[in-house]
């Protein structure tokens, strides 16, 4: 996500909010990876197929979305053998609470988080707020995040009032870096983070930023399972240019199908 300001109230201007080290951790990553779904679905819908050809996952892929990571959850997801459907802003606009609610896990990627914002109705950010009070999980990755905050741009505050920052690199106007995770009761691996938050003030810490702020976070919204991450564990190689990383974007990717995993099926990781 390539939302640069060091305030998030400011407008943002970006999108993209943007050699394996042990086969072992790979395999480890890759076990905690979703179970198939019977296909994989990448339609733009503009409600809940009927039936059980509705797929689990939402992904919205609308105004405010970085197209590369859009592409990139998307990749996960079809590797994944993950049936997901996609919606646009104005599609989203149409849903109605219950219709939201068919889904079990809606996925916000990176991008701008005041675009995203503005290109829906407060209607629909009230709806999805609805529906994640009773039962929808949510995961949110940089932009995604944010805007699951009490984001002053028509956010969905599923945290009861908090706003959170950017992490500190963006007050050394540092807009992108692989950065060091450390992952509860596991290792540190390098991460793709661009312009994204750090999550003081709500849930429970599952991996922690350098300065030990919270760079993914778990909790329970109502009945819903909200995940929320500031780094890009989705990112593909061709993310990475300019930057060094000691991770392999592989072993990333792996866990970056961990979360949805744990999105999906409510699944709560190890946690500080």
């Amino acid at each position: 996500m390539r939302n640069i300001t060091a305030d998030p109230v400011r407008s943002v201007q970006s999108a993209r909010c943007v050699a394996q080290r042990a086969r072992r951790i790979l395999l480890t990553l890759a076990s905690f990876s979703l179970v198939a779904a019977a296909s994989t679905s990448s339609s733009i819908i503009a409600g809940p197929s009927p039936g059980n050809d509705r797929p689990a996952i939402l992904l919205f892929v609308g105004r405010g979305t970085s197209p590369g990571d859009v592409a990139a959850l998307k990749q996960i997801l079809n590797r994944n053998h993950l049936d997901f459907a996609a919606a646009d802003s104005n599609q989203f606009n149409d849903l109605t609470e219950s219709q939201f609610a068919a889904y079990r896990l809606l996925i916000i990627p990176g991008g701008n988080f005041e675009e995203i914002g503005k290109g829906l109705s407060a209607t629909t950010t009230a709806n999805i707020r609805k529906a994640v009070r009773g039962g929808l999980n949510y995961l949110g990755i940089c932009a995604g995040a944010f805007f699951a905050g009490n984001s002053p741009y028509n956010g969905l505050n599923l945290t009861e009032g908090v706003r959170f920052p950017f992490y500190a690199l963006e007050n050394r106007n540092i807009r992108k870096a692989a950065v060091a995770i450390q992952v509860a009761g596991s290792a540190t691996f390098d991460h793709y983070w661009e312009d994204g938050p750090e999550l003081t003030g709500w849930g429970h810490p599952i991996a922690k930023y350098p300065d030990g702020t919270p760079a993914i976070a778990q909790g329970t919204v109502g009945r819903g399972w909200v995940v929320l991450s500031g780094v890009h564990p989705e990112a593909p190689d061709s993310w990475r240019k300019g930057l060094t990383f000691s991770t392999p974007a592989q072993i990333d990717n792996a866990y970056a199908a961990t979360l949805i995993g744990a999105a999906l099926n409510r699944r709560p990781l190890a946690h500080y």
